[in-house]
Formats: structure tokens, sequence, C-alpha cells
């Protein structure tokens, strides 16, 4: 390298762009669909950075999709559900919870940090909590830094399903952070 090029290596790191975080949303079709779309409606701006997943109810949601996501290359994961007490399928909301305090839990393991992933209660008129969901997860993220493992950085070769998963079953996640809805036969 010659010294033209090494004096312009500081130059180059100060012109690059400021990181911008790759989120991945997983949200229930009725609260948290609603609460999208009312933001929409009223034209509430929110980053445009983040990827929609929806899904019947946040309790349908399965600690594997959550790792899916950040193995994937999301630098941070949320959720959005309906309000304790109100969730259209019971206790669904109460369920998705449990696993993201099982999965935020298993980031803190793997030492990728459970504070990359949140979970959100709103109801379909909240469009403006709803970005503001939005905007607090860029904020956070963005603190943090880039998730590292995206694809082609995890190490030795290793997915974080290899890292993490096991033999983890949501059931069991269900009973150690607190679900007392109806459990599977």
């Amino acid at each position: 390298m010659s010294g033209d090029q090494v004096s312009a290596l500081p130059e180059k790191l100060h012109s690059a762009e400021p990181f911008e975080p790759h989120i991945t949303a997983f949200y229930c079709v009725y609260c948290g669909y609603m609460a999208a779309d009312t933001a929409g409606a009223l034209n509430i701006q929110y980053p445009a950075n983040i990827k929609f997943v929806r899904l019947p109810c946040t309790g349908k949601t399965d600690i594997r999709y959550l790792m899916e996501a950040f193995e994937q290359g999301a630098d941070g994961v949320y959720q959005v559900g309906c309000p304790i007490g109100n969730c259209h399928h019971v206790r669904g909301n109460e369920r998705g919870l449990a696993r993201v305090r099982r999965a935020k839990k298993i980031l803190d393991e793997i030492g990728l940090g459970g504070e990359r992933l949140e979970m959100f209660f709103m109801s379909g008129s909240q469009g403006h909590t709803f970005a503001m969901a939005a905007q607090t997860m860029v904020e956070r993220i963005r603190k943090l830094g880039p998730n590292p493992i995206k694809p082609g950085y995890a190490p030795h070769g290793e997915g974080v399903e290899d890292l993490v998963l096991g033999d983890v079953e949501d059931g069991e996640a269900d009973e150690e952070y607190g679900f007392r809805g109806r459990q599977a036969q």
C-alpha cells in the first residue's frame, strides 16, 4: 500500500454512510396489523428499514422464527401484539411474550444480546404508538451496531440455530417464563 493510499483511509472511514439497521417486526393480524394500518392512514412516518411479518397471533410465534430472523441478517427483531388482557385469541399475546423472554435469554447466552429483541403491546387505533415502537427499535439497534452473526460472519460456519436451539421446545419456554394458559396435551 502506498503512502497516498494509507493517508486516504481515514477519509474513507469518515465519509462512510452511518449504519442503518435491518429490523424484522412480527405482528398479529389484529391489533398489530391495524396499528400499522392506522399509522399509514394517518400519514404517520416511521422508519422504512423494517421488514414486516404478519402472523395470526403473536402466540403463534415460535422461538425459531425469532432466531431465524437474526440468522438471516436482521440487526434487531420485535413483535407487536394486542394489549395484555385484550388479546383476540384470549392469551396468545402472553404466550408470545413468554417466547420473547426465552429468546432474549438465549440471545444473552450466545453473546448477541437480548436487547436486540423486544415486544410491544398496542391496540389497532394506536398508530402513533406503532411508529414510536419502530423508531425506538431503530435507535436502539443503531447504538448496538450491526448483527455480528449476519450470514457469512457466523463463527466457524455455524448458524444461530446450531448454536442455540438444541432441544428447546416451546412448551419449556412457556413454563419457564410464566405463560399460564391452556397447555398442549
